[in-house]
């Protein structure tokens, strides 16, 4: 599996093909996780947890903050980041 960065966008590739993705723009100086797919033959596999966590990372080193509006990245902060999940946007992290 190979995952590519561009701009505010990781996604994932299997055989040429693009098998998932995440998303994340910038909005007031906030970054946006509000999109995550991955291909149904992949579920359950890890794909989605690595395209948060590369999205997390890349935000981290771009020195931005993140909330998630997306329901699976808004799990995936709560149980690895220890965010408390109030409101689609309750996810607030430096």
């Amino acid at each position: 599996m190979e995952y590519i960065t561009e701009n505010n966008r990781i996604y994932a590739v299997e055989g040429g093909e693009e098998v998932g993705e995440v998303t994340f723009p910038e909005r007031d100086g906030v970054y946006v996780i509000n999109h995550t797919y991955v291909d149904d033959r992949l579920r359950g596999q890890g794909v989605a947890s690595e395209l948060v966590r590369r999205a997390v990372k890349e935000i981290e080193r771009r020195g931005g903050q993140y909330k998630a509006t997306c329901s699976y990245a808004q799990l995936w902060l709560a149980r690895n980041r220890g965010c408390e999940i109030t409101s689609p946007l309750s996810c607030l992290i430096n």
